[in-house]
């Protein structure tokens, strides 16, 4: 495939709309209603009304320029319970979606599962349910039969190691569980969960299939931290690799009596690429006495930093793509950076222009870190910027702006940035 030029959204984060047209709950409707869980009390409820501004949406796609959008169906808003018959007016949305992206030539990528889990699901025990698998595989199954025909290409789950470790391990994201290492069966049925979707996928012609996993590169603080850091590299980064390339969990404790035979040989399932999602890489160290965890989290030494406070080091994407093929070779399929972006406290200046040279910098140093890495020999076919629109970011609610579009929530006016303008020259310059 030729090399694609892309951004990304996801559903709960832009969609709004959470009660219209047979909508069911999901985990970050109830995690964002619960008191004290999002900063100042924010909630998805309209987010970017993107439910009913996607026309708009789609034409600022168009004047951008870009291959391909990667967005998130809503899980809720295809099946309100998370198990059963398709809702049909959910589905119409993402069938008006698609057709809109085609007919200004870009092609649609489709994450199945961007953490939104129908809320009845998690009541039944969520991730840590083995039963949550299967479930998903018949959502992917309704979404396959109804888009198949259109998308160029299928993301199963969006960086499962965030819903182990923020959602269920440490409850900073929903379903806002504390369950530390007892979480571990999750990243388990997440990847049972990609893999009978990847063979639901196949079964009815899918193009291209893929995993988006989040990697952050981790480095010892000191000279007495690689342990550290080698066992923070196992939890947040091989955990989700491995089994998906090799067939084999690294030696990770409290596995066991959750894998069933044949579950990694469904897990192992060929894919068409990989998605990358990086941000920043983390530097470790030992943990102090009583901690939970193998390892402490320490500030990065002398990196600039972004809005929301992450180290920017540009070099350790080149490392990380050059390393991903390093150690898995001729396992490794095409790697496709399927987010990169960075906040900036970015408002309109007395002109109505947004001046992001923060973010421009950022994004042309990684993209240069990106082709460094194809230099080296890394098969990389696509890079996608975090995000098309500023958003709902999770628990920091709508204070960090990663957008290439800025976004008055008072009046969800769109006002494309300084940044807009510069992804789109240098998108139009690769075609020269």
């Amino acid at each position: 495939m030729p090399f694609q030029w892309g951004v990304a959204t996801a559903a709960y984060q832009i969609e709004g709309a959470v009660d219209e047209d047979g909508r069911g709950p999901s985990t970050w409707d109830v995690f964002a209603h619960t008191p004290g869980r999002v900063r100042d009390g924010h909630t998805g409820d309209v987010a970017c009304d993107h439910y009913h501004r996607w026309a708009e949406d789609v034409g600022l796609l168009g004047a951008l320029g870009v291959d391909a959008y990667r967005f998130s169906v809503a899980w809720p808003r295809v099946q309100p319970s998370g198990t059963g018959a398709a809702n049909p007016a959910g589905l119409d949305f993402y069938d008006r979606l698609v057709d809109g992206l085609l007919g200004k030539d870009i092609a649609p990528v489709v994450t199945l599962y961007h953490w939104d889990l129908p809320q009845p699901l998690e009541d039944a025990g969520g991730w840590m349910n083995r039963d949550t698998a299967a479930r998903f595989a018949d959502y992917a199954a309704l979404v396959a039969d109804r888009l198949g025909d259109r998308v160029d290409a299928w993301i199963t789950l969006n960086e499962p190691v965030v819903v182990m470790a923020y959602g269920y391990a440490l409850g900073m994201y929903a379903p806002g569980r504390t369950l530390m290492m007892d979480a571990l069966p999750t990243a388990h049925h997440q990847l049972l969960g990609h893999g009978l979707a990847t063979g639901v996928l196949r079964e009815r012609g899918a193009a291209r299939i893929g995993l988006a996993n989040h990697y952050s590169p981790a480095l010892p603080a000191d000279a007495s931290s690689a342990g550290a850091a080698e066992a923070f590299d196992v939890f947040m980064n091989r955990l989700f690799t491995d089994p998906v390339l090799t067939g084999s969990y690294p030696d990770v404790p409290g596995l066991d009596d959750v894998v069933r035979a044949d579950d990694l040989a469904v897990i192992a399932a060929p894919l068409d690429f990989l998605g990358v999602n990086y941000y920043q890489p983390t530097w470790l160290t030992s943990p102090g006495p009583g901690s939970p965890l193998p390892f402490d989290m320490v500030d990065a030494p002398g990196h600039d930093v972004t809005g929301t406070g992450w180290p920017i080091v540009p070099d350790q994407l080149t490392a990380l793509l050059v390393g991903l093929r390093a150690r898995y070779g001729a396992a490794l399929p095409p790697l496709v950076v399927t987010e990169n972006g960075a906040a900036f406290p970015d408002e309109p200046d007395a002109s109505g222009v947004v001046p992001d040279t923060d973010r421009i910098a950022f994004l042309a140093s990684h993209i240069a870190a990106v082709q460094d890495a194809m230099d080296a020999g890394a098969d990389v076919r696509g890079y996608f910027v975090w995000s098309l629109l500023d958003n709902f970011e999770w628990a920091t609610g709508y204070h960090a702006r990663f957008g290439l579009v800025h976004v008055d929530y008072a009046t969800q006016r769109r006002t494309p940035k300084r940044s807009f303008t510069w992804y789109r020259d240098l998108i139009s310059r690769s075609r020269a």
